[in-house]
């Protein structure tokens, strides 16, 4: 009988204790204004005339948290905690110009002709580009290509 209910009361201990740790794992939606400001700032630049369809928190155990803004016209915008974009994919769109650094630009320009740069995603090793033909690059830092993929 002190078996079965030391069992039971382990048990119980570690769904309560389980339970607590996946409440650190939150998302929920927020207003445009609950953003951080140099997230705004950078909507009002590259994105002034686009209506927010929703802003979604993650927030994480370990890391901090992060925000997924998405667009009425289905681009979507990762933003750190901090408000730095971390991501920009616009789908079939035109990513704006000024998020793309220049030798990036010049160098799709140079050796993609006609083909568009639709998604950015800023990594602390450097970018990674997708284009409109599907092909996706990865440049360093400072922009210098690194490599490219073609998406099947």
């Amino acid at each position: 009988m002190k078996s079965i209910m030391k069992k039971l009361i382990f048990s119980l201990l570690f769904i309560m204790i389980a339970s607590s740790a996946f409440a650190f794992f939150d998302s929920y939606t927020i207003k445009r204004e609950e953003l951080p400001e140099e997230a705004r700032e950078m909507l009002d630049k590259y994105f002034p005339k686009a209506k927010i369809g929703m802003i979604k928190v993650d927030r994480h155990l370990l890391k901090k948290t992060d925000y997924d803004v998405r667009l009425v016209n289905g681009t979507t915008i990762e933003f750190k905690n901090s408000g730095k974009w971390s991501s920009v994919d616009c789908k079939s769109r035109e990513v704006p110009e000024g998020l793309v650094t220049r030798p990036i630009r010049n160098y799709v320009k140079k050796n993609f002709q006609g083909v568009k740069i639709v998604k950015i995603v800023k990594k602390s090793s450097g970018y990674e580009i997708g284009l409109s033909d599907g092909v996706e690059l990865k440049f360093n830092l400072l922009g210098q290509f690194k490599g490219a993929k073609i998406e099947e």
